[in-house]
């Protein structure tokens, strides 16, 4: 086979494919062909999902997106050296910087400029990450939720492959790295109520609501799921991308109860209650899952929905007030401790707008290619 060939089948997401139909017989999620949730969300057809995108496409209310420049705590390398154990970062979206045991570890790291397979078309960020790729430590490990590109950028792990000890994956993510480049050895994968000890910390991947895929051709090829991260006392639970279901409760009274939960806030639409949740969700989430502090994530970074950019930060501060709920709201950027966190500050009413949104200056280290379109 040429190279264009193995080129094309990685870009259509052919080989994830046929690589999930191999591991079927090894995970509970599978049906012999892709990965499913425990209820299956009803079947949607062409004609919604279309529906859907059009509306994205030329039905945006204003709003989704500041004109002004948020306020960003930027980080240097040496403030990261002297933090604290259990120190967190909030870099944007979903990705969370934890210092646990002297080591670092990251969540879903995405650095780019855009949510998107295109260089110049898709999601693009608010603000720039609080610290320069190139700037991070060294990291004992990173851990993946799944593939969406919100969550999972291919330069920015390719960047961080030199300087991150083990890559914590789903199923079929982590074959997805291993086709990018990263080293084997490096990587770990997990089906639901799965995990692994590492230096002294406990992984286990749990279930989440959700799907997978980077192209269309290649839905429910790798499996999604939420993290829970165990340090002695502590208990971290990060939900990556999920809808609201009852398995919330299952993994509160197996693995809980929690001391922070980094639950998705943001992205959510009547049009896709199965694969996100409303902010009432996300507190009842927390509920379920008997967690003391929340931390909304999924927020404040890539335009994703058709909700204004600063409703899921109403909302959830509202919502968590009624219902007695300890709220932490950090800015990007600013340290929060995971022993004694603080409710943190409505950042996002401190925007200043203006009529246009200021050029930022991106400090990206992957290098980029001629072409338009990113490898997926």
């Amino acid at each position: 086979m040429t190279l264009l060939p193995v080129r094309v089948r990685r870009a259509l997401g052919l080989t994830a494919a046929q690589r999930s139909r191999a591991l079927s017989s090894s995970s509970r999620q599978h049906d012999g062909e892709r990965f499913r949730n425990v209820a299956p969300r009803p079947a949607e057809g062409l004609r919604k999902t279309l529906s859907i995108m059009w509306n994205l496409l030329t039905n945006k209310p204003r709003g989704t997106m500041p004109t002004g420049t948020l306020p960003v705590d930027v980080l240097t390398r040496a403030q990261l050296d002297a933090a604290p154990d259990r120190s967190l970062y909030r870099l944007g979206h979903s990705t969370i910087l934890l210092k646990l045991r002297g080591q670092f570890w990251l969540t879903d790291p995405v650095f780019a400029e855009r949510a998107s397979p295109f260089r110049h078309l898709g999601p693009k960020r608010f603000h720039a990450p609080p610290l320069a790729l190139t700037d991070l430590p060294p990291l004992r490990g990173v851990i993946l939720s799944h593939d969406h590109y919100d969550h999972l950028d291919r330069e920015t792990v390719l960047a961080l492959a030199g300087k991150t000890g083990v890559f914590l994956t789903t199923l079929g993510v982590g074959d997805r790295l291993i086709e990018w480049g990263i080293d084997a050895s490096k990587v770990r994968q997990f089906d639901w109520w799965q995990g692994t000890e590492i230096d002294g910390l406990q992984f286990t991947a749990a279930p989440a609501q959700h799907f997978s895929g980077r192209s269309l051709l290649d839905g429910n090829s790798t499996l999604w799921a939420s993290w829970v991260i165990v340090d002695n006392d502590l208990r971290v639970f990060f939900s990556g991308d999920t809808g609201y279901f009852d398995g919330f409760k299952a993994i509160g009274e197996r693995l809980g109860p929690f001391d922070v939960t980094l639950v998705e806030t943001g992205a959510y639409d009547p049009q896709w209650p199965y694969v996100h949740m409303q902010p009432e969700e996300t507190v009842q989430a927390h509920i379920d899952l008997r967690g003391r502090w929340l931390v909304p994530i999924h927020n404040g970074t890539f335009d994703l929905a058709m909700h204004r950019w600063q409703d899921p930060f109403e909302r959830v501060t509202g919502l968590a007030l009624a219902r007695g709920v300890a709220l932490s709201t950090p800015r990007m950027g600013e340290r929060l401790d995971l022993n004694t966190p603080h409710r943190g500050e409505s950042w996002w009413r401190q925007t200043v707008e203006t009529v246009a949104a200021p050029k930022a200056a991106w400090r990206l280290c992957a290098s980029r290619s001629a072409t338009d379109a990113k490898p997926s």
